[in-house]
């Protein structure tokens, strides 16, 4: 009987390329499925410790939706440091002017907050339109 656990090494991981298409879909689903495959949970050699995860491209960011009455009374805040320097914007304003970023922070939020999880963040690409510049990895189209 072996009672080791099998852990892998550098030299074997496989990184793959997945496209996701957000039109329609609630931005926290989206957000969750991306955090996942970047995360490398849906493989069987996902390690805890090591970024075993795919990179992760997300299209027609502008064209996600948010559910319930979160578009009036999501906030996004940030602080600057100094004093009065806290900076809302609020969820509607954030869809229209910058809608790659609010899909980014949701995928932030949902891995882990150390340099793992930073490591794991440059797998993400993020597009407001259809368009993107990573045609020549040959993406995947993940549905979910």
């Amino acid at each position: 009987m072996n009672n080791t656990t099998y852990s892998v090494k550098k030299d074997e991981i496989v990184r793959k390329w997945y496209i996701i298409d957000a039109e329609g879909k609630p931005l926290g689903r989206v957000a969750t499925e991306a955090a996942r495959l970047l995360r490398g949970k849906h493989k069987p050699t996902f390690t805890p410790n090591m970024d075993v995860g795919d990179h992760v491209i997300i299209i027609n960011c502008s064209k996600a939706i948010l559910t319930g009455n979160k578009i009036n009374q999501k906030v996004y805040r940030h602080h600057s440091g100094y004093i009065g320097g806290m900076r809302e914007v609020s969820a509607k304003d954030m869809l229209t002017n910058n809608p790659g970023k609010a899909m980014m922070l949701a995928v932030k939020g949902m891995l882990p907050h150390n340099s793992l999880g930073r490591q794991t963040l440059k797998k993400l690409r993020v597009y407001a339109g259809s368009n993107h510049e990573n045609i020549a990895q040959k993406p995947e189209v993940w549905e979910f």
